[in-house]
């Protein structure tokens, strides 16, 4: 059969990476859309698009009929689900067929066996592939623990959740199991044993309908927050230091394959030791997010061999060698620092430096990125938040992990917080550079060094500094009279100029005056002075090193990148608005949400620590905490409310003291 018009029941990047492999055939492509992703970019890259009404997943993405009708009403003749969604349900792949059209995928049958993770585990055993026993959660006891609650139909860290004290167990349960029903449409959780320490190792396999199967190469997926891959990577440090290990998971993994009857791509995931020894996890039965890192060192387009799958023909005879090293890294718009706290808002700008190539199988040291955001996108809290993948080439490791490192500390980011500094941070680590990575590497290597800002409390100094002098050349250069002189330049002597910022770490005023032939003085400065400003960028000489600083300003909010590391500013504003002020004991909305339980009520007595209310964005769970012990005394929201980012949602009162009583 002859594909001519893929349809992707997708978004974002993911959509435009098929998209990109679609056009590079000659084959025409068609988006589908939610009204939140009107504006994205993979809408308008496709030779038509089909609107999905509402935002929500449930209302859009997971409505399986409305996408084959799409697929009907552009003249699709294929469908690609990407990865998430109904990428994995069985129902709609088997609706695509009977509708007529080619799913680009494996066989419904072998989706419906790997679907449930309960019953897989079951049909590895039996093939011989080592397991990790499953436990009902209704018998688990004291002596399981911990465990680890996983959503059965799906992955992604979606409703996943360990557990180590018996009394959480039924929280817990209930937690992941709303996780799963908005995320995969299906409730069902179940539990195993959890290893604290383990090494994610995952095998890319591809088959075809002849009776070819290949194992394509293995990635290692432990650097994990909230068991969702951050950093991902071919080939495994681990697997390279093990004898044997490598033709052992490849037979597994062709096992797994073989004992389901498989066609198309589709990853076998274990969890690993240091000695080596290895046991089945699941079988995402679709393309990884991390498949760039496996095109990379094959030299394969895994897409364009789903196509070919699809289509009826044979896998080539021979496989492709592994060759080199690649490293992925997920950027993603949130705050480590604060549990991982996702971020909505809109991406001013994003630029890598060098020329990164898109969507593209690097065959020479060089950096690719896969990215679903332009300048002017606006991340919202229906979906994941993530940003781009990030991928870097070369010959061995280090140089892969060194180029990777700087290609994102030089990245400008302006408009969301990210964890690209962490990212800097984990690939420098001599822990990762030593290849000595588990699932509990956050843990072990502590999150909130790991989540230092690159500039450090000098650089921030020194570009709050700069951002005031490229504010002062933007007034001068817009200025109708005497725009020549320098900014804060007086006939007579006069006060320093003053401009006050903050930044996540702490406030900068800045105090400096111009003399009439440039010279600066800035108080706390005494070995700083001005080369050049303009208002996008400033050189200053310190010490007689120069650097320059690119400024970026977005209203109140500025960006500062130079060699010393990236800085966001908010600028002070001028005058206070007394009504803008909040009271203490406030918690405020750390993203815009739905409020989907509440934790205490009005006039209840709370422990700090405590939660009050739990927010859902981007498919996820997020609990509001009391700051301080004392008596909630406003909780002005409901169950089922949106709200907005920086809303009050509840308030909790201090006790007075006996001396204020």
């Amino acid at each position: 059969m002859t594909i001519t018009s893929v349809l992707v029941a997708n978004r974002g990047e993911i959509a435009r990476r098929v998209f990109a492999t679609c056009r590079k055939n000659g084959i025409g492509t068609v988006a589908v859309f939610s009204d939140a992703d009107a504006d994205s970019p993979h809408v308008a890259e496709a030779d038509a698009s089909v609107r999905l009404p509402g935002n929500t997943p449930a209302e859009t993405y997971l409505r399986g009929e409305l996408i084959i009708a799409a697929a009907k009403a552009s003249g699709a003749d294929a469908i690609h689900p990407g990865y998430g969604f109904l990428s994995e349900n069985a129902e709609f792949a088997r609706s695509v067929i009977d509708a007529g059209l080619t799913w680009i995928g494996p066989p419904v049958e072998s989706i419906e066996l790997m679907g449930s993770k309960v019953e897989s585990k079951k049909i590895m055993d039996a093939a011989g592939v080592p397991v990790l026993s499953e436990l009902d959660p209704a018998a688990v006891t004291d002596a399981h623990l911990p465990v680890l609650i996983k959503a059965s139909a799906g992955g992604g860290g979606r409703g996943m959740r360990v557990v180590r004290e018996l009394s959480a167990l039924e929280g817990e349960l209930e937690a992941a199991r709303r996780e799963a029903q908005s995320a995969f449409g299906d409730p069902t959780v179940f539990c195993e044993r959890y290893l604290e320490t383990g090494r994610h190792i995952e095998v890319q396999v591809m088959a075809d309908r002849h009776g070819g199967v290949w194992a394509v190469g293995e990635r290692e997926c432990s650097i994990q927050r909230r068991h969702q891959k951050v950093v991902e990577e071919a080939p495994s440090p681990l697997v390279q230091r093990i004898p044997a290990m490598r033709d052992k998971l490849f037979d597994a993994s062709r096992l797994a394959a073989n004992a389901i009857g498989y066609e198309g791509a589709g990853t076998v995931e274990f969890l690993a030791d240091e000695k080596g020894d290895f046991f089945f996890l699941e079988m995402n039965t679709r393309l990884q997010v991390e498949h760039p890192v496996t095109e990379c060192t094959t030299g394969l387009d895994l897409v364009e061999l789903q196509l070919q799958v699809a289509s009826g023909e044979a896998l080539p005879d021979d496989q492709p060698e592994i060759r080199g090293h690649s490293i992925e890294v997920r950027l993603y718009a949130e705050d480590p620092a604060k549990n991982w706290q996702p971020q909505s808002g809109t991406v001013h700008h994003i630029e890598l430096p060098g020329d990164p190539q898109e969507f593209s199988v690097l065959r020479e040291q060089g950096v690719r990125l896969d990215s679903g955001v332009l300048d002017g996108s606006v991340v919202g809290v229906h979906y994941d938040p993530m940003l781009a993948k990030i991928i870097s080439y070369a010959p061995t490791r280090t140089a892969a992990a060194r180029l990777l490192a700087s290609t994102l500390a030089r990245t400008r980011i302006h408009g969301l917080r990210t964890n690209r500094d962490l990212l800097v941070n984990v690939l420098a680590h001599p822990a990762f550079i030593a290849g000595d990575t588990d699932t509990a590497f956050f843990e072990t290597h502590d999150l909130e060094k790991l989540s230092t800002p690159l500039a450090d409390t000098d650089a921030e100094r020194l570009s709050a500094l700069a951002a005031a002098l490229a504010d002062a050349a933007h007034n001068r250069a817009s200025a109708r009279v005497i725009g020549r002189l320098p900014s804060g330049w007086r006939n007579l002597p006069s006060q320093p100029q003053s401009k006050s910022y903050s930044t996540a770490s702490g406030d900068y005023d800045v105090r400096y005056s111009l003399s009439r032939s440039g010279v600066l003085s800035a108080e706390g400065f005494d070995d700083v002075s001005l080369v050049s400003a303009t208002a996008a960028r400033v050189v200053l000489e310190q010490s007689g090193v120069r650097r320059s600083f690119d400024v970026a300003a977005y209203g109140s909010e500025i960006f500062v990148d130079s060699s010393l590391g990236p800085v966001a500013l908010t600028a002070a504003p001028r005058f206070v608005d007394p009504s803008a002020e909040v009271a203490a004991g406030s918690l405020l909305a750390p993203m815009p949400g739905s409020v989907i339980r509440l934790g205490a009520a009005l006039g209840d007595a709370v422990t700090a620590g405590q939660p009050i209310l739990w927010l859902e964005a981007m498919k996820m769970e997020h609990t509001v905490t009391a700051p301080t012990a004392g008596v909630l005394v406003e909780l002005p929201v409901a169950v089922g409310q949106q709200v907005e980012v920086g809303s009050v949602l509840a308030r909790v009162e201090e006790p007075a003291t006996e001396e204020e009583a």
